[in-house]
């Protein structure tokens, strides 16, 4: 037997060290097993039994890769060192009882080490096997459903590292605000501070997924990571919903009532916009820099709704508490509408500016990338503030506007592009008079001066 592996008591320490690497590949196996449910895929409602899986399976190599590289940085050197040699042992020279012997102590899972050494084990294993799968250019939706089960059936049948053999995980899912601490102790009635404290840890747990997507990495392991953590969040965000309708029943306070539906209304229109709209086919797309801006979107969009939930949650038992004293860069729904009317308004007088110039082709191409460059910004920066029922039209008309090649428009098409512009300059009007129309900007005008300024920033010295 291999003294390191049967006998070493290391993880309490390498865990106290690792605990961020630890709820990382939490994250991830809990993602890993809802990625394999296909209706958690936020692609088009085809005929999935006739649809080629190589691309979620691309995805699903790259997460294994990663589970991997974070196992290899906590297991300890001399550990993995008495690993690999007993691997060798066992194919080269192992008599069949001794390898029998050696594969009974590991499969035991006695110790949190073993089980870990065993979990590293697995992934190496299903690594090789996935490589192999990917050396074809097709993969069914059977070969795809029955990998998954594998890697499912390893994840759960791990007696120390199964994310699902407890509803809450009080090693992860914890409510470290001392503020918030303060507003559900103060409750007085025992279910409504259980289900009210439930609720928030529910919603911090959403935050601490979201805390494992790396939005500003270009590298396909990031980001296949970072897009199969937010399909994790889409099945987190219909058991929230379910849990939220289901607990609004037992609940007499009928302001509380409505604070709790208001926050299933909120999840339910914003997942529609985060899964059928910004991720939509996303395993489709080639541009890194595209899948990027698209996965940075929904994180900032689950962000911000999250947080806002969290705090008008915590609001109801403590009207004085500040968003701020819960999150650092909280920003108020006043300051979000603040900002989305005036970015709103700096894009329609750039397309005002452009439909004044555009019988003139030298400053019609100028004012044509100036425009490109403030969109670009627009949809890093504002896409996520926009409202589920106004994003659809920004979204075709930038995706067939940042298209458009000046120097190839032919008159024809010319013209169909003015049409186009003023067509979406009549519903920019309407909509800066909705979103102006909001309760938190009454009374609170534009600042012109600020929002010329901006605009100035994105002109040509010329035109």
């Amino acid at each position: 037997m291999i003294p390191e592996l049967e006998s070493g008591k290391w993880f309490d320490s390498v865990f106290k060290e690792n605990r961020q690497l630890f709820s990382e590949v939490d994250t991830l196996l809990r993602a890993l097993d809802r990625f394999f449910i296909v209706e958690n895929l936020p692609n088009h409602k085809d005929n999935f039994t006739t649809r080629n899986f190589y691309v979620e399976l691309s995805i699903v190599r790259d997460v294994l890769l990663r589970v991997l590289s974070i196992l290899e940085q906590v297991i300890p050197e001399r550990t993995k060192n008495a690993f690999w040699f007993q691997k060798y042992a066992e194919q080269s020279y192992a008599s069949e009882r001794k390898r029998d012997m050696l594969r009974t102590h590991l499969y035991k899972q006695d110790s949190p080490e073993n089980s870990l050494i065993l979990l590293y084990d697995s992934f190496i294993n299903l690594k090789v096997i996935i490589t192999d799968i990917l050396k074809s250019d097709r993969v069914t939706y059977i070969a795809f459903k029955n990998y998954g089960d594998i890697i499912t059936r390893e994840i759960r049948e791990n007696r120390f590292f199964n994310p699902f053999s407890k509803e809450i995980d009080p090693e992860f899912d914890r409510i470290k605000n001392p503020e918030l601490t303060k507003v559900i102790r103060s409750i007085k009635d025992k279910q409504i501070k259980r289900v009210v404290s439930t609720v928030l840890v529910l919603l911090y747990r959403l935050l601490r997924y979201l805390g494992h997507i790396d939005t500003s990495s270009h590298l396909h392991v990031s980001l296949n990571c970072g897009y199969v953590i937010l399909v994790l969040i889409r099945s987190e965000i219909r058991g929230l919903i379910v849990y939220l309708k289901e607990i609004i029943r037992e609940i007499n306070d009928p302001e509380l009532k409505k604070t709790i539906d208001s926050l299933a209304f909120q999840f339910s229109i914003e997942s529609k916009r985060v899964y059928e709209q910004e991720l939509r086919d996303l395993s489709r797309i080639s541009a890194l820099n595209r899948i990027r801006g698209r996965i940075e979107n929904c994180h900032g969009i689950i962000r911000n709704l999250t947080e806002q939930c969290v705090v008008q949650l915590a609001s109801h038992f403590a009207p004085q508490l500040e968003g701020e004293q819960l999150f650092p860069s909280f920003k108020t729904r006043l300051e979000q509408s603040l900002k989305l009317r005036e970015d709103i308004y700096v894009l329609h007088e750039l397309i005002n500016i452009l439909e004044g110039v555009f019988q003139k082709e030298t400053a019609r191409k100028k004012i044509l990338e100036s425009l490109k460059s403030y969109m670009l910004y627009f949809e890093s920066f504002t896409f996520r503030l926009l409202r589920y029922d106004d994003y659809e039209e920004f979204a075709k008309f930038f995706e067939e506007f940042l298209s458009v090649s000046p120097e190839k428009l032919s008159s024809s098409e010319t013209r169909k592009l003015y049409e186009k512009i003023h067509r979406f300059k009549i519903f920019l009007e309407t909509t800066l008079r909705l979103v102006s129309q909001r309760t938190e900007l009454k009374d609170k005008p534009l600042d012109r001066n600020r929002a010329e300024e901006i605009l100035t920033q994105f002109l040509p010295d010329e035109i």
